[in-house]
């Protein structure tokens, strides 16, 4: 990290713990709330539109020439293919490889983009009256979660295993209905499964066996249609919540 890099991080986090007055936080608050609430009605508006879709996580900093990348391209176009729109970060790497195969399939094709400070700027693969900007997380992770009938979950970082621990969190609670969550290249997610199986459900009793039901391990294009249509013969297309 440069030297540069260091002082905008000290200036932001002197900026964060600066003292207000009681004032200033009641208008930011209040002022943050309106554009919170414009940034629900606006996802809710534009994605109410699009039909039944599928959400694909993954890493943004995966290469055009990675196997994930090209794997996830051809997933979102097998999806597209079997009728599923497809729902991604709409940055790049796997987002874009999602984005690609469902504009290649002919099929809907979303970008849900967020402002960072580094990494993400939208791919060219979105529908032009489907790519959505926010500022904030938590209003685009509810989109993901209550226009998605399922989650891809492809190899990535930190967002990517938030991503997965939210919807499952979801699910588990009850707090949404269940629906598929399909994780992509048993070769990156077994270390991780076999952890949360012998030692936090196992050794530890913080979560049930039968939650483990709600993930599945693929690793072809051809098995995540497979598990989405499997699990859509027994119920009908509906957002979430």
């Amino acid at each position: 990290m440069k030297n540069n890099d260091f002082e905008n991080e000290d200036e932001i986090l002197q900026e964060k713990l600066k003292q207000k007055d009681w004032n200033e936080i009641r208008t930011n608050d209040s002022w943050a709330i309106f554009k919170i609430m414009s940034e629900f009605v606006n996802g809710y508006e534009s994605m109410a539109r699009i039909g039944p879709c599928v959400s694909i996580f993954g890493s943004a900093r995966t290469k055009p020439d990675n196997k994930y990348y090209l794997l996830a391209e051809k997933i979102a176009f097998n999806i597209s293919k079997a009728g599923y729109g497809v729902i991604t970060g709409g940055g790049p790497g796997i987002m874009e490889a999602g984005n690609k195969g469902a504009h290649h399939g002919g099929g809907t094709s979303v970008g849900l983009n967020i402002e960072l400070p580094f990494e993400q700027h939208f791919n060219p693969y979105i529908d032009k009256d489907k790519n959505l900007n926010f500022d904030y997380f938590f209003v685009r992770k509810v989109m993901f979660v209550k226009y998605a009938q399922g989650f891809v979950v492809m190899p990535g970082g930190f967002g990517t295993l938030d991503e997965l621990f939210e919807a499952v969190t979801l699910i588990q609670t009850k707090k949404i209905g269940k629906f598929p969550i399909i994780l992509v290249g048993s070769e990156f997610w077994s270390g991780l499964i076999d952890w949360i199986k012998s030692v936090m459900i196992g050794k530890e009793h913080n979560a049930s066996p039968e939650d483990m039901n709600l993930i599945k391990i693929v690793d072809t294009a051809e098995e995540v249609v497979e598990e989405l249509d499997r699990f859509y013969k027994k119920y009908n297309l509906s957002p979430n919540f």
